[in-house]
């Protein structure tokens, strides 16, 4: 007599299956932002180590390249605090005689920076004041080519609306009906009251420049104009020249790109990877956590590593945010 055996479930149970989902969404996330993940940590590194694959001749020296010079013996931050209030009695003489009073004495940096000028390059030199070593970047200067005056440029595009025109310019600036500033500035008032702001006295700083193609004799110019002073500059088309981005800098400035412009285009889409690494690495952490959970072997010791982390970093932040306060 043959027994029957009882078919396997073919449902796992709800608590298994959210698991298993969320372990996949763990995995194929961090493949997909996985290059975005890499260019974050190299960039980051560039940022901690100015030095490294530098675009520039750089030379990292220690305290004995000082050695002989009077920065050998530089005295120490609470030596030259005492010297100055030493100072201080002898020039001004009060009844009750300056002493140092309660705390530390401290640079308010911790280097010092200088600039040589040497033919056609800059030589950069700083300073660290505590440790005595420093760094030597060389930057190349670019020569200065004064740029062609547009035919039809007036005003100053630099001053402000209340400055007068200088002798040299051709004129007041051209000043269009009902400016993009004066709109701007009427539209003010009643924008705080409909968000529940207070409203003042408005100064309006800054607004967009206009930026347009111009044809002259049947030649192209980039011409700019000013809403606020009315100036018009401008250059020829053909002659503009797009900034130059070395490796290093192209990545660092690949870190710090962030915010949506007004259109999508690249930056846009920039602003979107940086949101989803945003969720994603939140996502990361939540989700390491639940898988944690499972393994009960290491659930107690992942609760130290957890406890140890939080007060790490709670720690960390505390001493981060008095050292930016000062």
């Amino acid at each position: 007599m043959t027994s029957e055996v009882e078919p396997a479930p073919t449902h796992r149970p709800l608590r298994k299956r959210v698991v298993h989902l969320l372990r996949r969404a763990h995995l194929y996330f961090g493949l997909l932002l996985f290059p975005w993940a890499i260019l974050y940590g190299v960039t980051a590194f560039l940022f901690n180590h100015p030095t490294a694959f530098s675009d520039q001749p750089t030379v990292t020296f220690g305290a004995d390249a000082v050695a002989g010079t009077p920065l050998e013996t530089l005295p120490s931050a609470a030596e030259q605090a005492e010297a100055v209030v030493k100072l201080l009695n002898a020039r001004q003489s009060p009844a009750a005689p300056y002493a140092l009073g309660p705390g530390a004495v401290k640079y308010s940096r911790e280097f010092a920076f200088a600039t040589v000028k040497v033919k056609d390059r800059t030589v950069n030199v700083l300073f660290d004041v505590k440790n005595g070593g420093g760094t030597i970047r060389v930057t190349p200067d670019k020569p200065k080519v004064e740029p062609p005056t547009a035919p039809f440029a007036i005003g100053n595009a630099s001053r402000s609306p209340s400055e007068s025109p200088r002798p040299s310019q051709s004129g007041a600036g051209l000043l269009l009906e009902n400016p993009l500033h004066e709109r701007f500035k009427a539209a003010i008032p009643p924008l705080l009251e409909r968000t529940g702001f207070p409203s003042g006295d408005v100064t309006v700083t800054s607004v967009p420049d206009l930026v347009f193609p111009i044809d002259v004799g049947g030649k192209t110019w980039t011409a700019t104009y000013n809403p606020m002073t009315g100036a018009i500059s401008g250059k020829p088309t053909d002659a503009e020249e797009k900034p130059e981005l070395s490796v290093r800098r192209f990545l660092l400035r690949l870190h710090l790109a962030h915010g949506y412009p007004g259109e999508p285009n690249a930056r846009w889409y920039w602003a979107a990877v940086v949101d989803a690494m945003a969720f994603v690495l939140c996502f990361w952490g939540l989700t390491g956590l639940v898988m944690w959970w499972q393994i009960k072997a290491a659930r107690r010791a992942g609760a130290v590593v957890l406890v140890l982390s939080a007060v790490a970093a709670t720690a960390l932040g505390v001493a981060m945010h008095s050292a930016m306060t000062g």
